[in-house]
């Protein structure tokens, strides 16, 4: 991993994302999406995790993230561990259309890892950026809920439900049990 891109301080605040193995489309199933969100909130719950803001694209996770009490390089981990498994096992499921061909691009990179034995989900690391300046912060906040917008998914930030965005307007709710930044 890159030295610019570290945790140094576990007390900060950072951008993360997590990336889906080779850009795979696997959030365009809701399955996926909410076996990520169930996983995130039990993080923020039971590992001290803090949310402040996230998105969930179709490939990839944006979120701004602190924590409570433990490492988030751990914590982190553990998301990634666990959510692995998880999609895994919804991959086998009927209605999945794609199984066939996930398992095999899953297992393909697998065998090209030396951590992975089975399937491959996440692309590793998280690239961590610190979010030590207000300005830095109100541009990754803007950044993080624009993203559905520049893709042309909705018109506006707080139209996609897989969003912090919708929490940040006056009474709006989200899946994801966020600690708002600013109020």
């Amino acid at each position: 991993m890159s030295e610019k891109y570290k945790v140094r301080d576990q007390d900060g605040n950072y951008f993360i994302t997590l990336t889906v193995i080779q850009w795979i489309d696997l959030f365009t199933r809701d399955r996926y999406i909410h076996i990520f969100e169930d996983s995130l909130n039990y993080c923020i719950k039971e590992k001290g995790l803090v949310v402040y803001a996230y998105v969930i694209m179709p490939s990839h996770i944006h979120m701004i993230v602190g924590t409570k009490n433990k490492p988030i390089n751990d914590i982190i981990r553990d998301l990634k561990k666990y959510t692995s498994k998880s999609f895994i096992e919804a991959i086998k499921e009927p209605g999945e259309s794609r199984t066939e061909w996930l398992l095999s691009t899953l297992s393909f990179f697998a065998k090209k890892s030396k951590r992975h034995t089975h399937y491959k989900v996440w692309k590793d690391g998280f690239h961590p950026k610190i979010m030590d300046r207000n300005r830095k912060i109100e541009a990754t906040f803007n950044y993080i809920h624009y993203n559905p917008v520049a893709a042309g998914y909705v018109r506006n930030e707080h139209e996609w439900i897989h969003s912090s965005a919708s929490a940040y307007i006056d009474g709006g709710q989200c899946p994801v049990e966020i600690t708002k930044w600013f109020e």
